[in-house]
């Protein structure tokens, strides 16, 4: 354990405090991106457009969110999470709000493209937050609680889009109105709580890894961190890995309620399967995140490795399964769902891991930019293979093949 959490309960309790306030807003910050996959049959009734288009909607958004990834993460290394998040949060309310008015598909598209920058200033910036909060002993269990923030906003906004499309009957306009609502709630607390880094509360900065050169990079600029983190090459093999994982997890995501629920949700069996898949994806984050510290002794890649081929064997199990299988949808789903996403907690400990804590934030940017542009492509090939095959379960095959490239990739990959 770093020397700096021995030194007093006050800083310890200060750590939490950091943490649980990035988590309860983050938890709230998927009402306002996943909703998308809960309104793609309405969308698609009412503009006439096919599965395709509607994926290219969802390729917008991700694209966007990657761009602005991008250049929020480095941002977040000058200017921090406390406004930056706020800010993101806010600005996604409304686009989900003017997506919810939109008239034509074309209105979908543009105002959904540009929620995706807004989301964006959301996880960049609470990465650095945690990185500037907790060391590399623990790293792995802290980024495994923020991921697991994130999870659970998962199973929010499929459990809200349920009772709004079921239980309440109403149309695809109020996914995007009604949970955002708690986006709000959670950037208010969240900036009446955090303070960016340790000094602000009066406390020491923690010390860098010994195995990162921080000498020089308290001086870098702008540009000279991009630089840094683009020629560090176990980085950049670990953001391919990150890119077809979160192809995986968003082909998940966005096209099993369709799959599973087609139209009609309120056949509770197919509803609590696909329910099962963030669950599953929640409770792995912290899983992983232990066992990266642990087990592995803070190696990332390790782990890594055997859940995403596990991962691939699991969904391939479910494209052969039948859909009306509804125990075995459930557990294999919701596995699915814990194995996928559960390295989420030992991707981002790589970026203070492997370039240090003063240029986590920028790395985390650019681990994301890889992870959404690869999840943005893979958006409208699904939607190409469903329309084309007229297998709606093609998702699994395509998501079970990129989850064995993940694994392969980041066995090269060493701090």
């Amino acid at each position: 354990m770093d020397k700096l959490h021995t030194q007093g309960l006050d800083f310890r309790k200060a750590q939490w405090q950091m943490l649980f306030a990035v988590m309860f807003c983050y938890l709230f910050f998927y009402t306002g991106r996943q909703n998308f996959g809960w309104a793609i049959m309405g969308i698609s009734e009412e503009f006439n457009v096919t599965k395709q288009d509607i994926g290219w909607a969802g390729a917008g958004m991700l694209w966007a969110y990657g761009i602005g990834q991008f250049i929020n993460g480095n941002l977040a290394d000058k200017f921090g999470a406390r406004r930056m998040m706020v800010l993101g949060g806010v600005l996604s309310f409304v686009m989900n709000w003017a997506t919810s008015l939109a008239t034509s598909y074309i209105m979908v598209l543009i105002f959904w493209t540009l929620n995706g920058f807004c989301q964006s200033l959301g996880w960049a910036p609470g990465s650095k937050l945690v990185a500037n909060w907790w060391g590399g002993s623990e790293r792995g269990k802290a980024f495994g609680f923020y991921v697991f923030a994130a999870g659970c906003s998962s199973i929010l906004i499929y459990l809200l889009s349920i009772v709004m499309l079921d239980v309440y009957d109403l149309d695809w306009r109020w996914i995007f109105r009604i949970p955002v609502l708690l986006l709000l709630l959670g950037c208010t607390v969240f900036y009446l709580v955090v303070r960016d880094k340790p000094q602000d509360r009066g406390f020491p900065p923690l010390p860098e890894d010994n195995s990162v050169d921080s000498n020089k990079s308290k001086e870098e600029g702008f540009f000279q961190r991009y630089i840094k983190v683009l020629r560090n090459k176990k980085f950049i093999l670990a953001c391919l890995s990150i890119g077809f994982q979160n192809m995986a997890r968003y082909g998940l995501l966005v096209w099993v309620p369709l799959y599973y629920l087609g139209t009609k949700i309120n056949q509770s069996s197919n509803v609590w399967i696909a329910l099962a898949l963030p669950i599953g994806m929640a409770l792995g984050t912290i899983f992983f995140g232990q066992l990266s510290d642990r087990f592995f002794k803070s190696n990332r890649s390790k782990p890594i490795a055997i859940s995403m081929a596990l991962a691939g064997l699991t969904v391939l199990l479910v494209y052969v399964i039948p859909k009306d299988n509804v125990m075995g949808g459930l557990i294999l789903m919701f596995f699915a769902g814990f194995l996928v996403y559960g390295p989420q907690s030992c991707y981002w400990p790589l970026s203070p891991d492997l370039l240090g804590i003063k240029r986590s934030g920028t790395g985390v940017g650019v681990m994301n930019t890889f992870a959404y542009a690869f999840a943005g492509a893979g958006e409208p090939f699904i939607g190409y293979m469903a329309d084309t095959t007229g297998q709606e379960n093609i998702v699994f095959m395509v998501t079970a093949i990129v989850c064995f490239l993940s694994a392969t990739i980041i066995l090269f990959v060493r701090r």
